[in-house]
């Protein structure tokens, strides 16, 4: 399975430098990743350096925590459109969430989603920190805002995506809104079950597509090994049967 298009290449380190995200958009040309995602001040610069290729730049909004006022975020949003970010993941208010404020919460999403049109907004839920009726009751708020994605984490909670948060999400939103879960997904077996699970794109920071090859390479590695085997099988077999030939001739003899 190629994953690429289904990864969201990450660098949100708040002390990631200039170097550091050049390097992250040049991994993501080199394997062809759906998009970069990073910080804000970075938006302008990753676009420039992906103007020529077909990897997007996503950005975050009320990050890491989602406290911010609505306002903020919209203007955070608007400015990073204005920039050249292709795709926007915001950070749900879950103090507002957990208040039962739902017509805040929905408020929130909705602003955001107004001010960026038809760029495809992603909701972070940040799942740690939601029971089950949380998530389901983010999910259906996220379905009347016309949010886009489902984002299962931030990255920088306590843990990141789980089987079982996708699960419940999948089964919440159905096909109506699509899946990113992100957060200690760092190998290509574990980002393949995640999209068995049902998540659309992957959020990583870990250079998924090598592993793929790596994965390659040791298949084809064990493909040499096989014909090793049966190359020496074969090898064996026909110096048994010179050697019973001799023994044949010498017994006539």
């Amino acid at each position: 399975m190629n994953i690429a298009q289904y990864i969201d290449y990450t660098c949100l380190n708040p002390s990631a430098t200039e170097h550091d995200i050049v390097e992250l958009c040049k991994q993501a040309i080199e394997h062809n990743f759906h998009s970069v995602c990073v910080n804000s001040c970075y938006v302008a610069m990753a676009k420039q350096i992906l103007k020529d290729s077909n990897t997007k730049v996503c950005t975050v909004v009320g990050f890491p925590f989602g406290s911010a006022d609505s306002k903020a975020k919209v203007f955070e949003a608007e400015n990073a459109i204005n920039d050249g970010a292709d795709e926007i993941d915001m950070v749900l208010n879950r103090g507002f969430l957990k208040s039962k404020n739902y017509v805040a919460v929905l408020r929130d999403v909705l602003n955001v989603k107004t001010a960026i049109g038809k760029k495809p907004l992603k909701v972070i839920l940040e799942i740690s920190e939601l029971n089950k009726n949380d998530i389901i009751k983010a999910c259906e708020i996220c379905l009347d805002a016309n949010a886009d994605y489902i984002k299962t984490s931030t990255g920088f909670a306590k843990s990141g995506a789980t089987f079982t948060a996708v699960k419940i999400i999948k089964k919440t939103v159905k096909n109506k809104m699509k899946i990113k879960a992100s957060g200690g997904i760092s190998d290509f077996e574990t980002a393949l079950k995640f999209i068995d699970a049902g998540a659309d794109r992957i959020g990583t920071s870990t250079l998924i597509k090598s592993l793929y090859n790596a994965r390659q390479i040791r298949n084809t590695r064990i493909f040499k090994q096989y014909i090793q085997t049966i190359e020496n099988t074969d090898s064996n077999e026909q110096q048994q049967n010179q050697e019973s030939t001799e023994t044949s001739k010498i017994s006539k003899n």
